[in-house]
């Protein structure tokens, strides 16, 4: 099992969002970066455990925890002329983007990026890292290991 961090605008999908869909699921769509986008078709897996973040908010964190719920398909808004996802170099044949689905686990308080700052255990998560600007990231074991241990309360 590996261990993530995917950011979601709340104003798009929230953690409170997720626990309100239909199987508590929702596809990943609309990554358009190829580091992530690889992330999640070559190396997410059902069963690996999800940090669900708030990005792009007034206190940016981790909101909850989720799974990925499928492998790797074809992200549908690429085909899509409609959405601003649409990608006119992608074809049925030879798609570019792939989402997972991403299933609700729990509703954490949340821990906001301050928080996670203040940790020398974690100074090494990506999330953290000047520039990161990536959605999805992996998270090492210890990391996640300690997120849990020290991090979350019930």
């Amino acid at each position: 099992m590996r261990y993530w961090l995917m950011k979601s605008e709340p104003s798009d999908v929230s953690i409170d969002d997720l626990a309100n869909l239909p199987d508590q699921t929702v596809a990943w769509y609309g990554v358009r970066n190829y580091q992530a986008r690889n992330f999640m078709r070559d190396q997410m897996c059902k069963g690996d455990a999800v940090l669900f973040y708030h990005s792009n908010c007034a206190v940016p964190g981790i909101a909850g925890i989720a799974r990925v719920s499928s492998p790797a398909y074809p992200d549908a808004t690429q085909f899509d002329r409609n959405s601003k996802y649409f990608d006119p170099k992608a074809t049925q044949e030879t798609p570019r983007w792939f989402n997972v689905d991403v299933q609700w686990v729990k509703k954490i308080e949340p821990i906001s990026l301050a928080e996670l700052r203040r940790h020398p255990q974690l100074e090494g998560m990506r999330v953290l890292q000047r520039g990161n600007r990536l959605s999805i990231t992996p998270v090492d074991p210890a990391e996640w290991r300690f997120i849990l241990k020290h991090l979350v309360r019930d």
